[in-house]
């Protein structure tokens, strides 16, 4: 059965995104080339669209219509900017509070997060452009709907939107097992984005640098670490007591 959340074709895949079209990513032949490839190759880097290289195999997969070696994902989504969403907040006079992932991979843990955080009054979820998961359908059934609500900010590079957030104000926390304190231990009534890292390596070093502290969930079991869904709730209820606790208004 084909699926009918992708568009094929070079001139079609132009077309979509001069359209204005949401694409999740690009898919394209390896060794694909030629002008109209070109093309292409121009609308995706200025439109900022992830793309990928991949075998013939895998775009056969998906459709053995004529493709031409180019296959458009589509999102389920529409994704944000973190530059028009930053101003936005300040405002609309609310204390800021962003989740910011840096290269979570796996679609459940996403969709959970984003569930949590949307519940909880999170102002958007920020996720990088590549080596990321993103906005699917399966992501969207996974948040039970959340990601319809919650707005999802896609950047080129996590550092520089953390980057871009501490020079508005806000305080970056980490949540890292380098940390230097509790988590229930930081003052997060202020602007505040907190920092999760993937499931597997946590938080890359070049993010960690500009975190401005670091926080930890006490563990006293035998296992390593907590699932990063589960860690991201409990932080993101931290947040939420403190700000109901000092009569700070909570959306």
């Amino acid at each position: 059965m084909e699926r009918t959340d992708y568009i094929y074709g070079i001139r079609a895949v132009i077309e979509a995104i001069e359209a204005g079209k949401e694409i999740d990513k690009v898919m394209i032949k390896k060794d694909l080339n030629g002008e109209l490839a070109n093309e292409l190759f121009d609308v995706i880097r200025r439109d900022r669209i992830y793309s990928q290289r991949v075998p013939i195999e895998k775009l056969n997969k998906i459709t053995r219509k004529n493709h031409q070696g180019v296959i458009a994902i589509l999102s389920a989504v529409t994704y944000h900017r973190l530059d028009h969403i930053v101003p936005q907040l300040y405002e609309d006079g609310v204390v800021p509070f962003l989740m910011v992932l840096d290269g979570i991979t796996d679609v459940r843990n996403f969709g959970a997060i984003a569930r949590t955080c949307e519940c909880a009054g999170v102002d958007a979820i920020v996720i990088p452009l590549n080596k990321s998961v993103s906005v699917s359908g399966d992501a969207m059934k996974t948040s039970a709907g959340a990601l319809n609500y919650l707005p999802v900010c896609r950047e080129k590079s996590i550092a520089g939107a953390v980057r871009f957030l501490k020079d508005n104000g806000y305080m970056i926390v980490a949540a890292t097992e380098k940390s230097e304190i509790n988590y229930t231990q930081a003052d997060y009534n202020k602007p505040v984005a907190i920092v999760m890292g993937s499931e597997d390596t946590g938080i890359s070093p070049e993010v960690l640098r500009l975190c401005d502290t670091y926080v930890g969930i006490p563990q006293f079991g035998n296992i390593e670490s907590l699932n990063v869904s589960v860690a991201a709730g409990v932080l993101t209820y931290e947040v939420v007591r403190q700000r109901l606790n000092s009569d700070m208004e909570v959306k």
